[in-house]
């Protein structure tokens, strides 16, 4: 049986810095708690014990320069300090690495893995890659990808180019292109959907996301690039970052993504398993990044189509 130790932390009231600012309520919470789980931190945020200048705040909130974060005391026991990830998680996302500099790193992620702990996963990308690289002790995740979707996934090595990264994201100055396979003949070579989508959160902590009128903005826009007998590979754009921005975006339009057992249609899903489809289709393909400040070039990455999911083509071209 594993040693059992208990601690117990008094209020702390924490004025975020410059360098703090931007970063989620809950990936700083995750950073500042330390051995916390996870899982008691998402239910401290929930409950409101965590607070932001005196107010409830919701677990995606983006801290600001100044903002005051009460730190409640936290009771909780801790096993001994979990195993170390395995040489094959490890090499995993070593060697999914497609490229590095000073200030940034970008991997093709595999499906199947989080992008950190959590929801039945002791470890995420983010945790993994800082098992591989102690060194670098400012990783911090730019963005997200779904656990079942692959490729482009962005990683800042510290707080400057976290916070350059973010306000290009917010400014819509970072292209991403996805591919997609989609249910039935989209009616025109390109659709564009605008439709606003709002995020919520379920009891049981899980995100869904529903088109609403009170939602965000979000722009999506599906590009045929292949056309199969009962289904449709695409590429997608967006300018926007919404949660499962092109699922519900592609369920709207009456387009679902293959393998979306959330937003999609469970008999198209049947037959595309039929075809060897084992998990979401949903490639994060491209990734434009404009030239980083001082720097003359921008920077386009593409990450290739994971093996699975080529099979998956190659099967659907066969039967055509």
């Amino acid at each position: 049986m594993s040693m059992i130790q208990n601690k117990k932390e008094g209020v702390r009231q924490v004025i975020i810095n410059a360098g703090q600012s931007n970063r989620r309520i809950d990936n700083f919470m995750i950073k500042e708690l330390g051995k916390v789980p996870k899982s008691r931190i998402y239910q401290m945020l929930r409950r409101g014990e965590i607070r932001v200048n005196g107010g409830r705040i919701k677990q995606d909130y983006r801290l600001q320069t100044g903002d005051k974060v009460r730190i409640p005391p936290v009771h909780f026991s801790v096993s001994e300090k979990p195993e170390p990830p395995g040489h094959k998680l490890l090499n995993l996302v070593r060697d999914s690495l497609i490229f590095e500099n000073e200030e940034i790193i970008i991997l093709n992620k595999p499906a199947g893995l989080s992008v950190h702990g959590g929801s039945g996963q002791i470890y995420g990308i983010i945790e993994i890659l800082r098992n591989l690289r102690p060194a670098d002790t400012d990783l911090q995740l730019v963005h997200r990808l779904d656990r079942e979707t692959s490729g482009c996934l962005m990683i800042a090595k510290n707080s400057f180019s976290l916070r350059w990264l973010h306000e290009c994201l917010r400014e819509g100055r970072i292209k991403k292109q996805y591919l997609a396979l989609l249910k039935g003949h989209l009616h025109n070579r390109t659709v564009k959907v605008t439709a606003p989508i709002e995020k919520n959160i379920a009891k049981s902590g899980e995100r869904i996301a529903t088109i609403s009128e009170s939602g965000k903005h979000a722009l999506t826009e599906f590009t045929r690039t292949k056309q199969f007998d009962a289904a449709t590979l695409a590429d997608v754009k967006i300018n926007t970052g919404r949660t499962h921005q092109i699922r519900v975006h592609a369920a709207f339009i009456h387009h679902p993504l293959a393998g979306d057992t959330k937003y999609g249609d469970k008999t198209f899903n049947q037959d595309m398993r039929q075809h060897g489809l084992r998990r979401l289709f949903l490639h994060a393909k491209t990734l434009g990044i404009p030239a980083w400040p001082g720097k003359q070039k921008d920077l386009v990455m593409d990450s290739e189509l994971p093996d699975d999911l080529q099979s998956v083509l190659t099967t659907l071209e066969i039967a055509k």
